[in-house]
C-alpha cells in the first residue's frame, strides 16, 4: 500500500518522543516490525510496555500533527500476546483509497445474506440497501478526536472487551487506515485484504465521525460521533454492519437478529466488532 515516511525510527534514539513534539513523554515501549514473514524492512508500530491509563490518548495526539503519527490501543490481553504474534501482513495489504465502500460491501453482503424462499427468511437477507446515511457528522455533535480520546479512557478505566490495553503509534494518513498500515489480520476469515475493509471505515469515518480507537487479534473498537438517532435509520446502518464483519451479530454469546441488533446502534458512542 501506499506509505508516508516513517518517523517511528527517531524513537530509536528518543524514546521521550519529545522529537515528534509530543509535551509529555512518552511511557516505556518498544518498535516493532514483526510479520508473518519475518522482520519488516521498517518499524510498523511504536507500543508501550505498561499498560495505558485515561488520559494517555490525549497526550499523544499532538503526534499527528507534528509526526503524522496516530494512536490506539492494542489488547495484548486477548490471550494471543501482543503485536509480535498476530502474525502482520502488510506486505499483502492494498491500498483503502483504491477501494470503493460501497462495492466492497454490496460484494460481502452477497457472502453473508443467505438465500430466502418466498416465505421470508433470515433477517437481513435480500438485495444490498445501499449505503445508509451521507449528510456526515452533524456540527453539533462531538468532536470526533475529541470522543475518541474519550472513549480510549473509558476502554482503559473499565477494561470493557480489553483485557490489557497498551498504546500504540503508528503511521498512517487518517484513523480508518490504521488496521492495513501494520497489515493486522483479525478480519482474515471474511476479508483477505483488511485494506478493503479500512475503505469502508474511512466511509465511516466521513458519514458518522468514526475513529479506530482499539484493536485486538481480532477484534475492533471505533468510536463514533455521529450515530444514528432513529431504529430505522440504524437498521439501514446494521446491514454494513453485517456486510463489514457479519460475526459480531451471528456468532458468538450475544447472537442476535439484524433488527435486534440495530436498536443498540442509536446514539452508541462506540461500535465494536469480531471476526472468528
Amino acid at each position: 500500500m501506499a506509505t508516508l515516511p516513517n518517523p517511528l525510527p527517531l524513537l530509536a534514539t528518543d524514546p521521550t518522543g519529545r522529537s515528534l513534539g509530543l509535551e509529555r513523554p512518552l511511557p516505556p515501549g518498544r518498535l516493532t516490525g514483526t510479520t508473518d514473514a519475518g522482520p519488516w524492512h521498517e518499524p510498523l508500530l511504536w507500543y508501550a510496555d505498561v499498560p495505558a491509563v485515561p488520559g494517555t490518548w490525549a497526550a499523544v495526539r499532538p503526534a499527528l500533527r507534528t509526526a503524522g503519527l496516530l494512536p490506539v490501543l492494542l489488547d495484548v490481553g486477548d490471550g494471543q500476546g501482543g503485536p509480535e504474534g498476530w502474525e502482520l501482513m502488510p506486505g499483502e495489504m492494498s491500498y483503502p483509497g483504491d477501494h470503493d465502500p460501497e462495492e466492497v460491501l454490496a460484494e460481502l453482503w452477497t457472502t453473508v445474506t443467505p438465500d430466502t424462499d418466498a416465505a421470508g427468511g433470515e433477517a437481513g437477507a435480500g438485495d444490498w440497501p445501499g449505503l445508509a446515511g451521507t449528510a456526515g457528522p452533524a456540527a453539533e455533535g462531538p468532536d470526533p478526536d475529541a470522543l475518541a480520546a474519550e472513549v480510549a479512557d473509558s476502554l482503559v478505566a473499565g477494561r470493557a472487551r480489553l483485557g490489557e490495553p497498551r498504546l500504540a503509534l503508528v503511521p498512517a494518513r487518517r484513523s480508518a487506515d490504521v488496521p492495513a498500515a501494520i497489515g493486522w489480520g483479525g478480519p482474515l476469515n471474511h476479508e483477505n485484504d483488511v485494506a478493503r475493509l479500512c475503505a469502508v471505515l474511512r466511509s465511516w469515518e466521513d458519514r458518522f465521525g468514526v475513529r479506530v480507537v482499539a484493536l485486538g487479534f481480532a477484534h475492533l473498537v471505533v468510536s463514533v460521533a455521529a450515530p444514528p438517532a432513529t431504529e430505522t435509520e440504524a437498521r439501514h446502518l446494521a446491514a454494513e454492519h453485517l456486510a463489514f464483519c457479519p460475526d459480531t451479530i451471528r456468532q458468538g454469546p450475544y447472537e442476535m437478529s439484524r433488527d435486534t441488533y440495530a436498536k443498540t446502534l442509536v446514539g452508541a458512542d462506540r461500535w465494536t466488532f469480531w471476526w472468528d
